[in-house]
């Protein structure tokens, strides 16, 4: 599994021109699960988000967790984090999981950022959306469960 998570001021995803999902300050997670992924990888992965500390602190150093500073996530699932693109041109999706699973794992992820209070926004599973973000730094981090 793998979370691509960009530090934002604000965010938000649209789907068929109607606003889904919106956040301040926090976190945009991107998640890609792949097809051996298990509810221990999404776990791992949710308590790494909420505990990560990618905001800064007065002295400028990154020293604060959203789960510290009461932060929100918006969580958008993205299976293209698995794309293979060693041969070829077009890349290969093989890696992803198939989609019941993805939807089980990606709605374990959310729910668990979700136990710890923070507020959380999500996109709409299996759609076509538009994400805007507004990046503070730019910040960006990729974590992946199989590194733990």
């Amino acid at each position: 599994m793998k979370a691509l998570v960009q530090r934002v001021t604000n965010a938000s995803v649209t789907v068929n021109n109607k606003a889904v999902g919106e956040i301040g300050q926090g976190l945009v997670v991107f998640l890609g699960v792949a097809r051996n992924d298990l509810q221990e990888d999404a776990r791992y992965l949710a308590d790494k988000v909420v505990n990560l500390r990618i905001f800064s602190n007065e002295a400028g150093r990154f020293s604060l967790s959203p789960l510290e500073t009461r932060r929100e996530i918006l969580v958008v699932s993205q299976f293209t984090l698995l794309a293979d693109t060693r041969k070829g041109r077009r890349p290969s999706f093989t890696e992803a999981a198939p989609p019941d699973k993805a939807r089980e794992l990606y709605e374990f992820f959310v729910d668990r950022v979700r136990s710890f209070g923070l507020k959380v926004e999500t996109g709409v599973f299996q759609e076509y959306m538009l994400v805007d973000i507004h990046n503070d730094g730019p910040v960006t981090v990729l974590l992946e469960s199989k590194n733990k």
